[in-house]
């Protein structure tokens, strides 16, 4: 009879190894709502990330159109095109991109650069 009840003993513990059906259901949940929390987070970094990124574009852009403008003496209404800035007053040979897909407008030297994308704009 000893034999016996030590042979179901063992049984049950044995049956015991896994997870039951609820515990992998709460973790399911557990990692579910952390998701939740963590991808509009991210993605709002994301987006703040490119603005930043953006602005300064902008600000390289308006810097190097200014000094443009003075190295040339041009006047507050004259037209500056990014031919002019590449090589001498903007590093390498294309202008500066968008991170968001937007397009950069350099305009005339008393307006700021802008760019297609909401938000995107100097302070």
């Amino acid at each position: 009879m000893l034999f016996l009840q030590n042979r179901f003993r063992q049984r049950i513990t044995q049956s015991r190894k896994g997870f039951t059906l609820i515990e992998i259901m709460i973790v399911v949940l557990i990692i579910g709502i952390l998701l939740a929390i963590a991808v509009p987070n991210f993605i709002q970094a994301r987006d703040s990330s490119r603005t930043k990124s953006c602005i300064a574009n902008l600000k390289q852009i308006d810097g190097a159109k200014h000094q443009y403008a003075m190295d040339n003496n041009l006047s507050g209404t004259a037209s500056v095109t990014g031919a002019n800035l590449l090589g001498t007053y903007i590093k390498g040979s294309a202008m500066p991109a968008c991170p968001a897909g937007g397009t950069y407008t350099i305009g005339t030297v008393d307006t700021d650069p802008t760019c297609t994308i909401t938000g995107h704009t100097l302070p």
